[in-house]
């Protein structure tokens, strides 16, 4: 039975809870330890808070580590291998020296590149593949394009802040709307209400981060066509159709809009990270361009298809493919834990899924490539999976490590004890409401798995205190949102793409300023329109 208050003080229950993850974050930002390191001390200092005071049991400890080392390697090793792969596989058939002279043909200008890449490109492929796709591919082609690789890094870490909540097919926000019972078309009005602000900023953001206020200055037309198109693209989508293509089509209409621009309107002064000279453009037949971003339509549409409600429902169960899906019970949880005010048991399983995960698309879009590009044999298509994993294992281990840590923080209680003590706070919870999703994405990884478990909390007390609990769901799927800039499992992807696996801390200490400012910015925000929208029942 989970003991959220085993010291009988919450507060002191919540501070004990939260050591692991502060300790956590202390090796890597102050005594700048690798992720790996910082990670294996995290788990051992999870264990230890998990048997005293939450008196978890070592086999159920064992269970919620398996399951987090499972999960870590299936589906999302699976994921980042694939994708990475799949942007290898475009730098050795040379397509990639076409996609980088065509960036460059919109603009030399590295400002609008960022916008190009890692705002529009990124959302794309947020909302078409999400969980880290997004950040290692455009990760990658920043560095190719010239970034330094932290500056890459962090500046898509940044960017996906505007996508992070609608990603893989707008996943987060249904979720977060089946797990807090509240209205999924309410549920993205107040999407808008809480994020769009922050999403017409980013942009801003993005250049300021580059090239201070002058570059805003010198951008002013490329970044007001981007943010309002996009912003007020993804907002329309939003209230008429729902949060499913809320990052794919405005996505591309910022591509479109930023090539439009590019034709017509160029900044004096061209912008280099390095203060050199920028390329003479190449020119480029149109049909050239089209093949060289080839994979990356293929893997766009090829993940569609594995989104849509029909070929999902191939296998849920009763599906036509449901044997296909692999269910497998984790021992010293399913069966054995039961969560506090419950009378059940919980089921955790672990789902290994060869056909209908995501990681198979990806697959699916690396084998239409090799065999669309006659420059790669196979021998050269096998060497280069063998050297993305070996540049990739690091940081699969440290996910690896978080995710252990993360479920164990959750089975024992001490997930749920950090966030009824911030519930404690009574009417000023909405000012604090998106700290708890930005905690659960911290930990997890994910704004799917935050949702799942921060959601109803967010609704119950909503309830309790006179607010309506859309607008607190919100609240975590914003908090979450942020999160992403600093989790983990983010950092180490980046890390791994942009070939700075060892050094997660550098990259940590380079966005974590924006991302508690952007929380902070939430934080008032929900607050101030808590006081403004009436509760519901």
């Amino acid at each position: 039975m989970q003991v959220v208050n085993p010291t009988g003080q919450l507060w002191l229950s919540a501070v004990i809870a939260v050591v692991p993850i502060l300790v956590f974050l202390l090796c890597l930002v102050v005594f700048k330890l690798s992720g790996i390191v910082a990670g294996a001390i995290a788990t051992v200092l999870q264990v230890i808070v998990a048997v005293w005071p939450f008196g978890m049991p070592l086999t159920s400890i064992a269970g919620a580590g398996l399951l987090g080392t499972l999960t870590a390697l299936w589906p999302i090793a699976y994921i980042i291998v694939m994708a990475v792969w799949l942007y290898k596989l475009s730098v050795a058939s040379g397509r990639f020296d076409v996609i980088r002279a065509s960036i460059s043909g919109i603009s030399p200008d590295q400002r609008v590149q960022v916008l190009l890449i890692s705002f529009c490109f990124g959302a794309f492929l947020e909302g078409a593949a999400g969980f880290g796709v997004p950040i290692a591919i455009c990760a990658a082609l920043l560095v190719q394009l010239g970034f330094a690789p932290i500056k890459a890094a962090m500046l898509c870490l940044v960017a996906n802040v505007a996508a992070g909540a609608y990603g893989a097919i707008g996943i987060p926000v249904i979720v977060g709307a089946q797990v807090g019972e509240v209205a999924l078309a309410d549920l993205t009005i107040d999407m808008v209400l809480v994020l769009q602000v922050l999403t017409l900023a980013v942009p801003v953001i993005l250049v300021l981060i580059l090239d201070g206020w002058r570059g805003v200055r010198e951008t002013w037309l490329v970044l007001l066509a981007t943010s309002v198109v996009y912003s007020a693209s993804q907002a329309g989508i939003l209230v008429l159709l729902g949060p499913e293509l809320a990052d794919i089509l405005p996505g591309l209409i910022g591509m479109v809009t930023i090539f439009a621009v590019g034709r017509v309107w160029q900044p004096r002064r061209i912008y280099r990270e390095d203060g050199g000279t920028a390329p003479d453009p190449v020119g480029q037949k149109f049909r050239d361009v089209v093949v060289a971003w080839s994979p990356f339509y293929i893997l766009t549409g090829v993940v569609f298809v594995w989104s849509i409600p029909w070929f999902k429902a191939l296998f849920a169960p009763g599906g036509a493919l449901a044997g296909l899906v692999v269910n497998v019970p984790i021992p010293g949880i399913t069966g054995v834990v039961i969560p506090a005010g419950s009378s059940d048991a919980v089921t955790a399983t672990w789902a290994f899924t060869p056909l209908n995960a995501t990681g198979t698309a990806i697959l699916l879009a690396v084998l239409l490539t090799f065999w669309t590009t006659p420059q790669v044999d196979s021998a050269r298509l096998r060497r280069e999976l063998a050297a993305t994993v070996r540049g990739l294992w690091r940081p699969v281990i440290l996910i690896a490590l978080i995710l252990v840590v993360a479920n164990i923080a959750n089975f024992s209680g001490g997930s749920a004890s950090i966030g009824n003590a911030l519930a404690a706070v009574g009417v000023l919870f909405p000012l604090l409401a998106p700290v708890i999703g930005w905690f659960g994405v911290f930990i997890t990884g994910s704004v799917v798995n935050n949702n799942t478990l921060f959601a109803h909390l967010q609704t119950v007390t909503a309830q309790n205190i006179g607010v309506d609990p859309t607008l607190l769901v919100a609240a975590n799927t914003a908090g979450g949102t942020v999160a992403k800039v600093v989790s983990p499992q983010s950092i180490a992807i980046a890390a791994g793409a942009v070939g700075l696996t060892g050094r997660e801390g550098e990259i940590l200490r380079a966005s974590i300023f924006y991302s508690v400012g952007m929380l902070a910015f939430v934080c008032v925000w929900v607050f101030v329109l808590s006081l403004v929208t009436p509760a519901t029942s």
